[in-house]
């Protein structure tokens, strides 16, 4: 069944009118065109359509191919051809051989207008999934993706759905609702940014509460810097943190065994809303490491919910979260940063390229008085050997100053000066 699937819809046919009427000439176009693809013909069978309202009838056409087949409908009145082409990849790749099939076809017909699609059908072992290439959409108009040697797992909880794979890529890849979360070997891009420039800006953190987190490598990183006595990790799945268990060692690496660690299953919200009432619980260090803004989790990426958040931070306190790509979603990245600047004193955005998402990466700190901006490399790079801090692959002093170092296009997203700090140039800020 693994094999290649393409399809186009073509308007506007400037092409000889014959082969929109005529079944024998649209034959002869289609074989021919299967020939030079290399191809084989196993059977043919072409229909003209009578006339209809004294309009010329279309023509239905199907080749039977050895690798799968070719279908092809016309309609005259439009102008239009719609192309179907699927290719077998069993014994062989097929698949150069089906494009050169399609584009040959298309530039006969010669559409003022054309819509493709490009689809990967089946699995070289249904099973384990073997082959299945996993797409993630970035935007209505993106998509992105990587191919599984297996399925490890899927389950579907009162929540979300969990997918778990094995991939030459990336080694195992978790995804929550189609969404890529991490995998053990690029999770480092993404947790050592959301953790260590507020946890480096810190004099001395000590409690650090995470919502979400709950494969654990946020956690894991944190608890690298010696003075953190306690992170509180609130996890709304406890199947995450299961999965993670069972399967992302490598991502984080046996926090989970950490005593320092405490997990707490349930909704973020409710959580801090208790923490707050008690007035029992305060923390240094906060990170956000939920599902993207637009999902379910968007109710955390509010003014409200950043209010609240104040309220069980210490002074000098930070909050840390990834707001979402500056390239395919600015709207909404222009939002968040509107957002935390009408609760927090300063707004500092910073961005990464994330390897599993495709993308350049947004995130943001956000606090009343610390300002990750004020501490230089030098410093950064002194306090990480201070903390003995060695084992990092992505973070250093010179990539703590970088990453808060905008392209003129995430600048624009910013809100005006006046509102937090977030719109004050990187090199004003530094000493």
């Amino acid at each position: 069944m693994q094999g290649l699937h393409l399809t186009a819809d073509l308007y506007g046919c400037q092409c000889d009118t014959a082969l929109l009427t005529d079944a024998a000439a649209l034959e002869r176009l289609c074989r021919g065109a299967v020939d030079a693809a290399g191809l084989t013909v196993v059977d043919e069978k072409f229909f003209t359509f009578p006339d209809y309202q004294g309009q010329p009838g279309g023509v239905t056409g199907a080749v039977l191919l050895a690798e799968s087949h070719l279908a092809v409908h016309t309609w005259p009145e439009r102008a239009g051809v719609t192309l179907d082409v699927y290719v077998c990849n069993f014994s062989t790749d097929n698949s150069s051989k089906a494009e050169k099939l399609l584009d040959d076809l298309i530039v006969a017909f010669a559409p003022r207008q054309q819509g493709t699609n490009r689809i990967l059908r089946g699995s070289e072992d249904p099973v384990s999934q073997s082959g299945e290439l996993l797409l993630e959409w970035l935007n209505d108009d993106s998509a992105f993706g990587f191919r599984a040697a297996r399925r490890i797992e899927t389950v579907r909880t009162p929540y979300q759905t969990l997918e778990v794979f094995e991939t030459p890529q990336w080694g195992r890849l978790f995804r929550l609702d189609g969404f890529y979360m991490t995998s053990e070997r690029d999770e480092f891009f993404y947790h050592e940014a959301i953790t260590h420039p507020a946890a480096i800006a810190h004099p001395r953190p000590a409690r650090a509460l995470v919502i979400g987190g709950g494969d654990g490598g946020s956690s894991e990183e944190l608890l690298k810097h010696p003075s953190i006595e306690r992170v509180v990790m609130a996890e709304l799945d406890a199947e995450v943190v299961r999965v993670a268990r069972e399967h992302l060692g490598k991502v984080h690496r046996g926090v989970f065994d950490d005593p320092r660690l405490e997990v707490r299953i349930g909704d973020g919200w409710a959580l801090v809303e208790a923490m707050a009432t008690r007035g029992t619980e305060r923390f240094d260090l906060v990170v956000l490491d939920l599902t993207d803004p637009d999902t379910p989790a968007h109710r955390l990426y509010t003014a409200d919910f950043f209010r609240l958040l104040k309220r069980v931070m210490n002074p000098g306190a930070a909050v840390m979260l990834h707001i979402g790509s500056p390239v395919y979603k600015p709207d909404l990245v222009r939002r968040l940063l509107a957002e935390l600047s009408s609760v927090f004193a300063i707004v500092r955005p910073l961005g990464l390229y994330v390897p599993l998402y495709g993308a350049y990466w947004g995130m943001c700190c956000a606090s009343d008085t610390l300002d990750p901006l004020a501490v230089d490399p030098a410093a950064a790079e002194r306090r990480l050997a201070e903390r003995g801090i060695r084992d990092l692959r992505y973070y250093n002093g010179d990539v703590h100053r970088a990453l808060f170092a905008l392209p003129n296009f995430f600048r624009a997203l910013v809100p005006a000066a006046g509102s937090g700090a977030a719109a004050r140039p990187l090199e004003h800020a530094a000493r």
